[in-house]
């Protein structure tokens, strides 16, 4: 996937984990974004390291793994901001 690709992989990404997830946090859409292409990027890690395959387009694995890996992400960065 190109850099375009992953942007907007990584916004429907972001909102459906904060549809998900609703909460205040900080950061807005900008870090939405990147929690999103950061998501796809761990779910295609996990994913592959269990065989589950990898984030490889927009298609319906590619997107749960996605999907999976910004809820991580989401609930790492919301215990780290609580902390401070």
């Amino acid at each position: 996937m190109g850099i375009l690709s992953w942007i907007v992989m990584g916004l429907i990404v972001g909102i459906i984990a904060k549809l998900i997830m609703p909460g205040e946090d900080p950061g807005g859409f900008f870090m939405t974004i990147v929690l999103g292409i950061a998501g796809a990027f761990v779910g295609g890690l996990i994913g592959s390291f269990l065989g589950w395959g990898t984030v490889t387009g927009f298609n319906l694995g590619s997107l749960a793994l996605a999907v999976g890996g910004s809820l991580l992400l989401l609930l790492f960065y919301r215990s780290r901001k609580k902390k401070q």
